[in-house]
Formats: structure tokens, sequence, C-alpha cells
């Protein structure tokens, strides 16, 4: 079987060929204004991973780094079935809900002395000590546990036959982005984030870029985040940014899917219509960040730094702090393991 095409590709495949997901110009040049607005802003640098990741340990530990691959490898699937029944993590007096229920979880398990980010112990341990790390305020659990327990598991021997950590592991790609999602995506089962559109082997490898990116953000933290080929990174094709994009424009659904996906319907891993949404959130992305590169070069004679992994981390807390006036947009819903 050939190989997928990569992230980028993909997605300009998709957009070409989507029959119900289509990439709006205007809202493009729309959004690339508003961050050319922001360019001076520290919310669209490196510099902002601490900011956006309160949780995580102090980048200058290796256990830092090891932090970020427990996190990114269980970092799946946590809109709730009923909004009303939300999971919900307290830690250190502030609850949170959604994606950061699991990085309070696991910076909790840190402090009560359980050795969570070290391999050897994440290997191996059992789904009812995962249970224990990961359990809820009320009575909403974390959804998939099985899976987050078979992923987590199989990463760490994966770590354990690669140095023991993830520092070593992750190292082997040098410092080049690209080489290191390329090996991230073939050790690691779970990172195969991959379907079939049109006939043609695509990928999105959302959790894989973003481990890569999230490394960046703990390397440049500590003023080490001199990894080439960042920008080959795309978006992070989830369900959080692709609402964000309709509702800035830079996205439209057709009647059909808005209503599919108002009337409540699960779209299953690999069905057209959410390939579609994934493949043209990444591509309107890249048309985003292409765009606003040259307002940068006409407009100031610069040359712009900004990637499009810089403007998901803009736009991902964007959606969440905009979530009520965003309501009436749905998000899709899709379980599985890979965003």
């Amino acid at each position: 079987m050939d190989s997928p095409l990569f992230p980028r590709e993909s997605g300009q495949f998709i957009a070409e060929r989507s029959r119900d997901v289509f990439v709006e110009e205007e809202g493009v040049k729309k959004v690339a204004e508003m961050l050319y607005n922001l360019r001076h802003d520290e919310v669209l640098t490196a510099s902002c991973w601490k900011t956006a990741n309160p949780l995580a340990p102090a980048p200058t530990s290796d256990q830092a780094l090891n932090w970020v691959f427990v996190v990114d490898t269980m970092n799946f699937s946590f809109w709730p079935e009923k909004e009303t029944e939300q999971c919900e993590v307290t830690y250190k007096g502030t609850t949170y809900t959604g994606y950061m229920t699991l990085c309070a979880a696991i910076t909790r398990a840190m402090e009560e002395g359980i050795p969570i980010t070290d391999p050897e112990y994440f290997s191996q341990m059992s789904v009812e000590q995962l249970a224990h790390v990961l359990r809820s305020d009320n009575e909403t659990p974390m959804p998939m546990l099985q899976e987050r327990h078979q992923v987590l598991t199989e990463g760490g021997r994966v770590l354990l036959e690669h140095g023991g950590s993830f520092r070593s592991f992750i190292s082997q790609a040098g410092s080049d982005a690209r080489k290191m999602v390329e090996l991230v995506v073939e050790k690691i089962p779970s990172y195969r984030d991959e379907a079939t559109y049109e006939g043609k082997k695509i990928s999105f490898y959302k959790r894989a870029q973003i481990l890569v990116a999230d490394f960046w953000g703990v390397m440049e933290a500590r003023g080490e985040g001199d990894i080439v080929s960042m920008d080959w990174l795309t978006m992070f094709a989830d369900y959080r940014v692709p609402q964000a994009l309709v509702y800035l424009g830079a996205l439209r659904y057709s009647d059909a899917l808005m209503q599919a996906l108002k009337s409540g319907e699960l779209l299953s891993s690999g069905d057209r219509r959410e390939v579609e949404i994934r493949g043209c959130s990444i591509w309107s992305i890249e048309l985003i960040k292409e765009r606003l590169c040259k307002l940068v070069q006409e407009r100031d004679g610069e040359t712009c730094s900004v990637t499009s992994a810089i403007i998901d981390f803009y736009l991902w807390p964007y959606a969440k702090q905009h979530h009520k006036e965003m309501a009436h947009i749905p998000i899709h819903h899709t379980r599985c393991v890979y965003y």
C-alpha cells in the first residue's frame, strides 16, 4: 500500500474535492487580518506555550518532556455524552473540564507521589491504577478508559525500547519536526491518524504533530528550541478548531451537514464528512498562514515567522473563550483515539 499523503497535502486534496465542507476565501482573509493585528502579541509566539499549559511541570526538567508524552498520548475524546454531565477534575482549587481534566489529573498524580511520568511505571500500570489517576470529581468518568490504558502502556513500552524517556526516543529524529512526526507515527500505532478519501490514503497526524509542537514549546521555553521544519506542521485537526473556523467564516458547512450535526449524529472515524471537516480545517489554516505572511511582507517588509501550529495554539483557546458566542455552531462528535 502506498504511503498516505502528509497532512498538508491531505488537506489540499480533500478541500479540492469536498462536498459538505468549504473553505471560504473572504473568511480566510478576515482571520488573516485578525492575526495580523496580533502579530506583535505574545499569543502568536512559542513562548505562549507555558501560558497555554499552566499545569505542565517547569520546562527546565526532563520530567516536563515525559509529562508532555503522557498527556499527548491520551489527548483524545473529552466531549461529554450530555453537556450537563461533564467529567471534572479539581486541582489546587480550580475545577477543570475537557482536555484540561487530563492535564490536572496527571499533575495531581505527580503530587501524590505516583510516578506517572516514568515509562517504567506507566508501561505496565493496570487499568485500575490509571482509573485512579484519571478519577473524576463527580459521577461522570473520563471517556474511553480502556483505550487510554492501551495507548499509554503501548507508548511506554516503545520509550523503554528507545532509551527509556521521551527525550531519548525523539532525539533519534535529530532536530527536525518532520522526522519527529514520522518517527512517532512509525513506532507508535495509536498515533497513526490516517483515513481513505476518494480512493486516496490521507493523514492528519493530529496527536503526533501536537506532541512535536509541545516538545518544541518546552524546548523553546528552555531557550533550546532550534528545531527545523516547524513550518511543515499543520494545524491539529480536532473538533474545537473547526467550530472556530466556521464561526470566523473561514469554513462553511453544507445545510445537510449542519443539520446532521445539530441533530446530534455521531460521525464515525473515517466517515467522508468527518474527513472533510478535518481536511478543510487544515487547508484553511494553510491559506490563512499564507495570507498572513503576505500581509506582513507587503505592509511591514518583514518575513513572517508564524506557523500553522502557532495559529492553532491561538485558535484553540480562542474557541474555548468564545464558546458561548459559538454555541449555535455544532462541533462534530467522533469517538476515537486520534483526537
